[in-house]
């Protein structure tokens, strides 16, 4: 899975020092994260930089974690750049931003909504990009439940691409997809036993690999020469 920078603006100017752990699942990584913050998981935040199978099966698991001590103020940076964003915005816009759990939400209405959902929500979907560059916790984007069916095809995709590579033995590559398209098609992958994910190419814009665990030793094999 990609990686993602992110720089907050607080009240003071405060550096936000991020560390990563490493772990063979995720509630091992958190726990590590907890022992070397000395904070319990509910006052830091955390992302996902890579969640991988190696190369010799699912037992040799690998989840990366980037995680940072919260700050007072998580929506504050969010609420600021839209406020100053809709007052140049040519288009007409309201939002409701709303913080639970780990998560900022930011649900768009208005006269103009229907334009952010324009060429599967590229522009909505652009917004979020540059929201999650500003702020230290992680920020979704939503409008008329655009998420929720954008998601629901991305998995029926998935599981198709899946039952392919798993009939035929035969890696599946796709097309360029952006990070929270890339996610889910990572997450609805890696839930299948034999199966694993991962992106290839730089950049905003990657392709995701689908291949098979058993059959990839001499396939990476291939890649490294």
């Amino acid at each position: 899975m990609e990686k993602e920078e992110r720089n907050n603006q607080p009240k003071q100017s405060q550096v936000i020092e991020k560390q990563e752990f490493k772990g063979r699942s995720l509630e091992d990584v958190l726990s590590l994260a907890e022992h070397v913050l000395k904070v319990p998981r509910d006052q830091f935040n955390y992302e996902i930089v890579t969640e991988k199978t190696k190369l010799f099966g699912l037992k040799n698991k690998e989840i990366v974690i980037r995680a940072w001590l919260k700050t007072e103020d998580e929506s504050g940076a969010v609420e600021v750049f839209l406020r100053n964003l809709m007052k140049v915005f040519p288009l007409e816009l309201t939002y409701q931003v709303k913080k639970r759990d780990q998560m900022i939400y930011v649900v768009f209405d208005g006269e103009d909504r229907k334009l952010l959902l324009k060429n599967d929500g590229a522009l909505l979907l652009a917004i979020q990009h540059v929201l999650n560059k500003i702020s230290s916790q992680k920020v979704q984007a939503d409008c008329e439940f655009f998420r929720r069916r954008k998601e629901k095809q991305l998995k029926e995709y998935a599981l198709q691409v899946a039952q392919k590579v798993k009939e035929t033995g035969q890696e599946e590559v796709l097309d360029f997809m952006n990070p929270y398209e890339r996610r889910i098609i990572h997450i609805a992958v890696n839930q299948i036993p034999g199966l694993t994910t991962e992106s290839l190419g730089e950049g905003f814009l990657k392709k995701v690999r689908v291949f098979s665990v058993a059959n990839d030793s001499q396939t990476k094999q291939v890649n490294k020469d």
